[in-house]
């Protein structure tokens, strides 16, 4: 069984107009938001193999956050085509990179991160495929499950919605 955690990055800072995009780091709701769904990661022992994140600056420092959370062995790859994706769809580049990771989290942007998780969502709490479908807020997680052997094998509606988490559903931790 495989399993995708998909993560749209925290929210961004707007404040300076003249910043590229791709450079836009967390705003202070973005940082607090992140910490959240961190701390959400650890209790519930959400531990991925492989880390797939956007290089954009936002997405980087979603990141960040999630780190000290997490235990065991991971791999991490940054990547500039989960940013510069042409389809809204990170559907290929899971097929090309998932390689041997039986849990994966990718963390990425938004129309590509709900268009995934629709696409790959066959069954699943209808709730949750509805509200995920209205909206995949910043720093929302979809995790979906997949009775498939490899990640080139994904095809849509192949997956089992698991469950999805926005941040402001939680209970902020203390720091």
């Amino acid at each position: 069984m495989l399993r995708l955690m998909l993560l749209r990055h925290a929210k961004s800072d707007w404040g300076d107009p003249s910043q590229d995009d791709i450079d836009r780091p967390l705003n202070a709701r973005g940082r607090a938001a992140a910490h959240t769904m961190a701390a959400y990661f650890a209790a519930q022992d959400l531990l991925p193999d492989l880390i797939l994140c956007s290089s954009a600056q936002r997405t980087r420092e979603t990141l960040a956050h999630l780190l000290p959370f997490l235990d065991g062995e991971y791999e991490i790859r940054v990547q500039a085509d989960l940013y510069y994706q042409n389809e809204n769809t990170y559907v290929p580049i899971l097929r090309k990179e998932g390689g041997t990771a039986r849990t994966l989290l990718l963390i990425g942007h938004n129309p590509a991160t709900e268009e995934t998780a629709l696409s790959l969502a066959g069954s699943g709490p209808e709730d949750a495929i509805e509200d995920m479908g209205m909206k995949f807020p910043t720093g929302a997680l979809a995790i979906l499950d997949f009775e498939l052997e490899t990640w080139a094998k994904l095809s849509p509606e192949s997956g089992h919605l698991d469950r999805f988490v926005k941040p402001r559903d939680l209970e902020i931790p203390d720091e």
